[in-house]
């Protein structure tokens, strides 16, 4: 058995287990949340220096892979992102669709 085969065989495993579906899936919520919170404190840091910043689009995009957690914490943490409407409109647009497309592969 191959390298691929291996792996198609890990995917089958986690379809076909709902326990092991919903322990991925808290993984990737943790991890990504992490590195978004990451994110959003190196950007309020460059903020504050006048450096280079990280691109909203950036941030958004952590947020839709989900990264929003960490994002809303970070929010509250480092009261950053927190009051330019259009960006709160676009994070509630990217909450509003991970937690759809999350609901629709695992329900």
């Amino acid at each position: 058995m191959d390298f691929f085969d291996q792996i198609a065989e890990v995917f089958s495993l986690l379809r076909s287990n709902q326990k092991l579906q919903w322990l991925g899936v808290a993984i990737v919520y943790v991890a990504m949340s992490i590195i978004t919170l990451i994110m959003y404190g190196l950007d309020k840091a460059a903020a504050r220096k006048r450096e280079s910043r990280i691109s909203e689009r950036s941030l958004l995009l952590c947020g839709l892979a989900c990264g929003w957690p960490g994002a809303m914490l970070a929010q509250k943490l480092f009261r950053h992102k927190t009051i330019k409407p259009s960006f709160r409109l676009a994070f509630a647009g990217t909450v509003i669709f991970n937690c759809l497309a999350i609901g629709m592969l695992l329900f």
